[in-house]
């Protein structure tokens, strides 16, 4: 407005040299050359409007006359997603470089450096080698799972025993082998005849070496116990029983076993019965890819009788040769590796971790993370319950001291001091948890937008305690195979030792049953306060057992389905018409005589007339007469008179169906291996 009391010109003329002052300022504040630029696009631009001169100039924008060229898409690049960086694992090793481990988890070294800033450790250089524990602590918080490298380069080898795992089918006699090489009895120790642990115990053989046998169980729940021993072992014992052959759990065994790349001796047990058939069982396993040194090829077969102690001899001298073609060695000296076999909760001495050295020397007063607990070893105590110092490499032994109970299967690391172990052990189970949330909001997302189906299906709740960690995994394993369209089994709360008040809480609150599987039985102020809460406390020592009183419980509880089932079949034997009836009373009524053929008929069901095996009409029944009496029922051989609501087309042979509405329950089916399942 000032500008305008100022400016003698108007209307057009007057809004141009305000457009040109205003194009002035700014190229004011612009450097020469872009002010060059803009001027020559106003020009230009001017010139085009009025169409007084021809575009020239450098800066000409020149009109495309041919037509654009196709050229390929190319899609761009993809960031990388949350959960493939959570996926990845990268392998580490002692003395690595914070340029070898940006390069391997695919971040900057600005941003490892900064993570080695914030947990206390002095960085100097990018290439600066870091210690392992720091390396696992520096990819956690990126979020990137690791697989830890040892080196044995300068250290002391030396023989070490093998490790042999009897693996097979249950019932075909693996403990009772194991029980004949040492002359002790273990299967009479155990609950129903078989075994439900992962034990390790040394064998000193008649000609003085020293086996570490690894015993596991053959039913169908404990199949990640036998996994675990595949995974520890130098050698595989598979047992199959003469008398039976090959069975699904022997089929297992020998996929973990080449899963591991494992050898495998194959002892064909029981051979002392009249049904025994060794040449049945090693066609069997031909047939199965095993290759027989009889059909030549490398797995070596030994006969033996657990019973009559036969075939013992040559058992033993097959696994000294498979040992000695191994040439087994390990390194002595350094910290120690080592590998959970199993994990249990003792009253007066803690978490206790059975374990296997592979490596190094574990000795007693270190410092250890085992999976995401640590703690300082306290004492060890060999298979014997006998304290020792120290355990070298394929020696089984039982540590106690650590804070929490570990996992089996984890790995033992020894650390430094205890500030390293209490940082790394945080570290793990913050991504621990960060993963278990992640996989539970992955599925809560894929369960937005669920189906009628599953809106129908029941939740069962469920706690399991058990004896040691192995059982409580193979529990609960067990349990989620009986998962069914229409119950959902939710193990909400799992935990090693006895029932405790803080379970039946749990419980109450969540509406759960309590399982506890070889442990003792709850106090009496327990019982009570379940008994009073309504909650089901369900206490077993044989899976066997377990699965069938758990699968009872979800047959129960399920809603079923509702069918339609023919309850009963009447046969028109003759056709009877009432005319001339009042108007009051309605039309001609047409009145079928039949005579139940099968099953009941019921007035209150519905009715399907068939002719010739078509179905011609479904409907509801007006009314259903005996010996002129109205009745609800007639069963089979009686006969009836029958009127069909709004349908008079009856012949004589039409078959009239009655329907009913079932509700079927779903079938709990164990198989002969042990497998059990929900059949809806």
């Amino acid at each position: 407005m000032r500008f305008k009391q100022y400016c003698p010109l108007e209307g057009l003329d007057a809004l141009k040299l305000i457009n040109c002052s205003c194009i002035l300022h700014r190229y004011f504040h612009a450097t020469p050359e872009l002010c060059f630029r803009r001027t020559n696009n106003d020009l230009i631009q001017e010139n085009d409007s009025n169409k007084k001169t021809s575009r020239k100039g450098k800066f000409v924008k020149r009109a495309r006359t041919e037509p654009p060229v196709e050229a390929p898409y190319v899609p761009p690049k993809l960031k990388r997603t949350t959960k493939s960086v959570q996926d990845k694992t990268i392998d580490i090793f002692e003395g690595m470089t914070i340029v070898e481990l940006a390069k391997r988890a695919g971040e900057s070294i600005s941003t490892l450096q900064d993570i080695l800033v914030n947990v206390g450790e002095k960085v100097d250089s990018e290439f600066d080698p870091l210690g392992i524990d720091m390396a696992e602590l520096v990819a956690m918080e990126v979020g990137i799972n690791v697989r830890r490298l040892h080196s044995g380069e300068g250290a002391e080898i030396l023989p070490r025993p093998a490790v042999v795992t009897v693996m097979g089918h249950v019932d075909h006699g693996k403990t009772s082998l194991l029980d004949a090489l040492r002359q002790t009895s273990v299967a009479a120790k155990e609950a129903g005849g078989i075994t439900q642990h992962l034990g390790a115990f040394v064998v000193v053989m008649p000609s003085g070496a020293a086996i570490t046998f690894l015993d596991t169980p053959g039913h169908a729940a404990f199949s990640a116990m036998r996994a675990r021993g595949a995974a520890v072992t130098d050698i595989v014992i598979l047992v199959v029983a003469a008398d039976d052959g090959v069975m699904p759990q022997t089929l297992e065994a020998m996929s973990h076993a080449k899963a591991a790349n494992v050898p495998i001796v194959v002892a064909i047990n029981k051979c002392d019965k009249p049904a025994a058939d060794p040449e049945r069982v090693k066609l069997q396993l031909a047939s199965e890819g095993l290759l027989l040194e009889e059909m030549g090829g490398d797995v070596q077969v030994v006969q033996v009788s657990a019973i009559k102690k036969t075939g013992l001899d040559s058992l033993e001298d097959s696994l000294l040769l498979q040992a000695e073609m191994m040439d087994l060695k390990a390194r002595i000296d350094g910290p120690a590796q080592a590998y959970v076999v199993e994990a249990r909760l003792d009253r007066g001495r803690g978490p206790l971790a059975t374990a296997i050295v592979k490596a190094g020397t574990l000795v007693s007063g270190q410092h250890v993370v085992v999976g995401s607990e640590w703690g300082r070893i306290r004492a060890i105590r060999d298979t014997v319950g006998k304290l020792t110092e120290k355990a070298t490499p394929a020696m089984p032994v039982e540590i106690e001291g650590l804070k929490g109970l570990p996992m089996a299967g984890d790995d033992i690391i020894v650390v430094d001091s205890e500030e390293r172990a209490r940082m790394l052990s945080e570290g793990r189970k913050k991504k621990f948890e960060k993963d278990r949330l992640r996989k539970i909001n992955e599925g809560a997302t894929e369960a937005l937008e669920p189906s009628d189906e599953e809106c129908k299906r029941v939740e069962m709740p469920i706690i399991v305690k058990a004896d040691v960690q192995g059982t409580v995994q193979a529990v609960t394993d067990a349990l989620k195979t009986l998962n069914s369209p229409q119950v959902f089994v939710n193990v909400v709360h799992v935990g090693v030792g006895p029932i405790s008040q803080s379970d039946v809480d749990l419980a109450k609150a969540c509406g759960a049953c309590i399982i506890g599987f070889n442990v003792k039985s709850p106090s009496s102020s327990i019982s009570l306060a379940a008994t009073q809460a309504s909650i089901k406390i369900v206490l077993h020592r044989v899976i066997y057992h377990l699965l069938e009183e758990i699968g009872s419980l979800i047959v129960d509880k399920a809603p079923g389905t509702y069918e339609t089932q023919v309850s009963g079949e009447a046969e028109v034997l003759n056709i009877f018409e009432l005319k001339g009836r009042s108007k009051s009373k309605g039309d001609d009524v047409k009145i079928a005589g039949c005579r139940v053929i099968d099953g009941c008929v019921s007035r209150s069901s519905t009715f399907r007339l068939l002719r010739s095996g078509e179905v011609l009409f479904e409907g509801s029944c007006a009314s259903l007469k005996r010996e002129k009496q109205d009745v609800e029922t007639v069963r089979k051989g009686n006969e009836c008179g029958l009127v069909i609501s709004n349908w008079d087309d009856l012949q004589i042979g039409d078959i009239v169906q009655c329907l009913e509405q079932v509700v079927r329950k779903p079938k709990f089916i164990s198989s002969e291996s042990g497998a059990v399942r929900i059949e809806c």
